[in-house]
């Protein structure tokens, strides 16, 4: 499985990668928005794990550029926000999952059910 973190924290963006790095053959990551729709246009994922908030292009702008580009686009919310209206941009914006930083392991049972 290929994937891309998208994160700006580096120190979280490591965390990210520990708790994925088992179910992944391939992990590129990138620190803002429009670096991200770059790797994904260059790389094409399984996965994109995305935080929302990241500068001059957040994670949900990104994610419906991406989802422009290509409406197949697995991308995963991972954030800190845990507000109903967070969520519901995300999933308009196309997201497939939402995962609170606090609770990774659902991250990583969304992708091993993916890999089921």
């Amino acid at each position: 499985m290929k994937l891309l973190i998208v994160e700006d924290n580096p120190a979280v963006r490591r965390v990210l990668k520990t708790v994925v790095a088992p179910l992944a053959d391939d992990i590129r990551e990138c620190a803002d928005g429009d670096e991200a729709v770059a790797i994904y246009r260059a790389e094409n994922p399984d996965f994109v794990l995305m935080d929302i908030n990241l500068g001059a292009t957040n994670g949900i702008a990104a994610t419906r550029r991406i989802k422009a580009f290509d409406p197949q686009a697995r991308i995963i919310i991972v954030t800190s926000y845990d507000e109903a209206d967070s969520r519901e941009e995300a999933r308009e914006a196309g997201a497939c999952g939402y995962v609170l930083k606090d609770n990774l392991l659902d991250l990583r049972r969304m992708l091993q059910a993916a890999q089921e």
